[in-house]
């Protein structure tokens, strides 16, 4: 009878050693995916932005109308693009199609920030001013959010690939989850500058 005892005991610890090892990597999973929806509000937050700059901008660049159109089309990308990433957060395909996005609505961030400066009417103006402080703002954020999620994504990846956590992570299939990277693009890198002096 002992023996048994004894091989009881050595499989219930064995089990609840395995239930840790599973209920941690979904404890990571949702940390993660909590990351991503951090990043997803400052984005909406920052999508809903756009289109006021935009319009109070238009009074004063009426020829500048490509650029205000490019803004609009690439904030309408980027938008696409991050629904795709918050129906399948840490997806490959879905970060990289982000990343892209995001990138070039930052280049064309950038080039209307550009236009503004060369308009001093426009400069002055209030709204114009609060706008491009709660866009700043908003940048800022999302760069914050974007680390918090990388880290959650880094913690996560490397405790799935470990053993004996990639036994349960493959028997169980917690897949990788992938970095919301930056794009190459040196001019995609760069966040939109706003100055007002």
């Amino acid at each position: 009878m002992i023996p048994f005892f004894v091989l009881l005991v050595i499989v219930v610890i064995f089990a609840l050693y395995f239930i840790g090892i599973f209920n941690k990597l979904v404890a990571l999973r949702n940390l993660y995916l909590n990351a991503f929806k951090q990043i997803d509000v400052q984005l909406k937050r920052r999508y809903d932005l756009i289109p006021n700059l935009v319009e109070t901008a238009k009074a004063y660049l009426s020829h500048e109308r490509a650029t205000l159109e490019a803004v609009i089309a690439a904030r309408n990308q980027a938008l696409g693009a991050a629904r795709a990433a918050a129906a399948a957060p840490g997806n490959a395909a879905a970060m990289i199609g982000l990343g892209q996005a995001e990138g070039a609505l930052g280049a064309v961030l950038s080039k209307l920030m550009a236009v503004v400066e060369a308009y001093p009417d426009l400069k002055a103006n209030q709204t114009i001013r609060e706008l491009m402080e709660e866009l700043t703002s908003t940048e800022n954020k999302i760069g914050f959010a974007r680390q918090a999620y990388n880290d959650a994504v880094m913690i996560y990846n490397t405790k799935r690939e470990q053993f004996p956590e990639n036994v349960i992570s493959s028997t169980f299939n917690f897949e990788a989850a992938a970095l919301l990277e930056s794009v190459e693009k040196p001019e995609e890198r760069a966040a939109p500058k706003v100055s007002f002096s």
